[in-house]
């Protein structure tokens, strides 16, 4: 136990990433299963919240896992599927994030239209509660990574078609801009809390459009929100070349 205690919080993390990974590939955790809580999973191995959150972001970066607000973290599958992903070394530079939103533009502005057509209540419901999830992480000072993400795949889970949903898994959250560059780029507590705040209104525009049913209008709020976050970045990157 001493030796377990030495061990960097980040090796810790690693372990229980292989430990719970392993339980998906073969099969003891099956593709739809809900994971244990945080509470049953620091007990079992032993090791701190920050430990298990941490774990469970790699495994949704590898997309063996979704969390959704309120509900747990499930599992996806065994990670044996199509090898496209983008690892957190093409993450690196702004060029690289804004390469990454130049991406989702393309996927994601398609998805809000089909969503538009296609979403269930359930669908409606599990967004606005990752929009009340990125409200309430703001003004508690959080960076609402999380709520940020759900919301987006949710969308591409509305569309009905697994292949978006799949494909925002792969991608995972590292797809959120502030999950990779922010410590680099971030403003004044006050102007960082006004952008986010304008964050939140801009995907409560896509959810209007969505739950209007409204595919142009779904499509047209959908691609203006990438295109903030990527003129954003554009701009970002020209202050650093002066």
């Amino acid at each position: 136990m001493q030796a377990t205690a030495r061990r960097k919080p980040r090796t810790l993390a690693l372990e229980l990433v292989e430990g719970l990974g392993d339980r998906i590939r073969v099969g003891q955790l099956r593709t739809g299963d809900k994971l244990p809580t945080e509470a049953a999973i620091m007990a079992e191995f032993q090791v701190s919240r920050t430990v298990v959150r941490e774990a469970i972001s790699k495994l949704q970066a590898a997309g063996l896992v979704e969390t959704r607000h309120g509900i747990g973290t499930f599992v996806l599958g065994a990670g044996d599927g199509p090898s496209f992903k983008i690892t957190p070394e093409q993450f690196s530079t702004l060029q690289d994030v804004i390469a990454v939103l130049e991406l989702r533009i393309g996927l994601e502005t398609e998805a809000a239209a089909m969503a538009a057509q296609r979403r269930t209540e359930a669908n409606l419901a599990v967004m606005r509660a990752a929009l009340a999830a990125f409200a309430q992480a703001v003004e508690t000072g959080e960076d609402a990574i999380p709520a940020d993400f759900q919301f987006h795949q949710e969308i591409a889970r509305a569309t009905q078609n697994s292949h978006y949903a799949e494909l925002m898994a792969t991608l995972g959250a590292q797809i959120i801009p502030r999950a990779r560059l922010e410590s680099t780029t971030t403003p004044p507590d006050a102007e960082r809390l006004a952008y986010l705040r304008r964050v939140n209104g801009e995907h409560e525009s896509i959810l209007d459009a969505i739950v209007a049913q409204d595919s142009e209008a779904a499509r047209a709020a959908m691609r203006t929100h990438l295109s903030n976050s990527r003129e954003r970045r554009r701009r970002a990157q020209a202050q650093m070349a002066n």
